[in-house]
């Protein structure tokens, strides 16, 4: 969010390792489309796909919502709906609608793996003090009252959702600390655990979760050694409970050197360094990705490992990006479409300079992978755009989800700088 003391960024103090992929023609990718308010400022989006052709997009918009809620200031969230797998979208609306609790931000969408049908949305408000949970059966037409999952004082950050079955976890940080919020009857009640103390990796920001056929639920974080500045190590870690979130076991993935420096583009704290996301397949095979770089302040690459017993070992790291050494890579994003088929999503600079989002994707789980896809493209009208890509990354929430056909799908947040005002963009990729 706009206010946050985020980012992330890592010290990969380990050797690379070379990776050999085989290639195969990339999938063709259609123009970016923009999605979000035609007026006013859109960041942050994220996108979840149902069983039944649905794909939900969501996102917190600031300034005028003329039409939509004359009594709401600061954001909101949104949401646009596509009932045909992304070719057409509904207008933006609000996700409860004539809501007006304040500062809604760093919002979350998931469907239900097991019904493929309810649809669970999730958001800080009044200050990032208040975690909220909602859930529709409808296809997102309506929405129930948002149950607050855990409310603080002032501090909240960078909250991830995931569900499965009864299950609905939203993992977070809050002064320094690292919590995981648990509902076992669909959102109704929740509890918060404690996952650890920051001193043990550091300031720790959450970049993805998984809940595996035999309830184990995974949060993967990015901790900084250092607070002030970001200037140090970056530990990026996976925390695995077993026991419905009462109780964690965290497990080191990788440590990259301190985020690259971006205050020409008015970032936030530690804005491109590391980030980890993860997923998990039908067949409980657990994916990572994570950018991390070798030297302070330097360009970071994009990793990828995976675990077939449920955690507690983790392959290799190997490169997944073909762009070439120098490049700078960031936002790292990843789905499941079935058994040992994973799809990967990040940002990168290999074209002039200018950022551009790529894709790859792989049925042997990570074993050989399919050629880049672009999904990012030149659209007139956009100060931020040009021939060679956007300017810069808006927001540091980026998605890919997988509809009921294995077609992928993205979304995105493009701008002038870290501070915009900026838009939010969809695309959709192959198998």
């Amino acid at each position: 969010m706009k206010s946050r003391m985020r980012k992330l960024t890592l010290i990969v103090a380990s050797l690379l390792i070379p990776f050999v992929v085989v290639l195969v023609a990339s999938a063709a990718s259609s123009p970016q489309v923009r999605l979000g308010f035609q007026a006013g400022d859109d960041w942050e989006p994220a996108i979840a796909a149902d069983h039944f052709g649905h794909v939900y997009a969501i996102w917190p918009h600031y300034g005028d919502l003329s039409g939509i809620c004359s009594a709401c200031s600061t954001s909101v969230a949104l949401l646009q709906v596509s009932n045909d797998r992304g070719q057409t979208w509904s207008a933006p609306r609000m996700v409860i609608p004539n809501d007006t609790a304040a500062h809604q931000v760093d919002v979350q969408i998931a469907v239900d793996p097991i019904d493929g049908k309810t649809v669970y949305a999730a958001w800080l408000q009044n200050n990032k003090s208040d975690t909220v949970v909602t859930r529709s059966t409808d296809f997102g037409k309506n929405w129930t009252t948002p149950v607050v999952a855990d409310s603080t004082n002032t501090g909240t950050d960078k909250p991830i959702l995931v569900v499965r079955g009864r299950d609905v976890y939203v993992g977070f940080d809050h002064q320094q600390k690292v919590w995981v919020a648990a509902s076992h009857d669909y959102g109704a009640h929740f509890t918060s655990s404690l996952v650890r103390q920051n001193s043990e990796f550091g300031v720790s920001l959450a970049g993805g979760a998984a809940v595996d056929s035999k309830g184990n639920v995974y949060f993967s974080w990015a901790g900084y050694s250092q607070n002030g500045g970001a200037k140090g190590a970056v530990n990026l870690y996976i925390s695995k409970s077993s026991d419905g979130g009462a109780s964690w076991l965290n497990t080191l993935i990788d440590v990259s050197a301190s985020p690259p420096d971006c205050s020409a583009y008015l970032c936030g704290w530690a804005y491109l360094g590391a980030q980890i996301t993860l997923t998990a397949d039908p067949g409980d095979t657990m994916y990572a990705l994570w950018n991390a770089g070798a030297v302070d302040t330097g360009p970071e690459r994009m990793y990828f490992s995976r675990s077939k017993d449920s955690g507690a070992t983790w392959s290799t790291r190997r490169e997944v990006s073909l762009a070439p050494k120098g490049v700078s890579h960031a936002f790292p994003a990843i789905a499941s479409g079935g058994a040992g088929n994973v799809r990967i999503a990040w940002m990168d600079t290999r074209s002039g300079g200018a950022w551009n989002v790529y894709y790859r994707s792989s049925n042997n789980g990570g074993n050989s992978w399919s050629g880049e896809s672009k999904l990012s493209s030149y659209v007139v009208g956009y100060s931020y755009l040009n021939a060679n890509g956007f300017t810069f990354p808006y927001g540091d929430y980026f998605e890919v989800a997988v509809d009921d056909l294995g077609q992928t799908h993205a979304i995105w947040g493009e701008g002038p700088d870290w501070a915009g005002p900026g838009n939010i963009w969809y695309n959709r990729a192959g198998k």
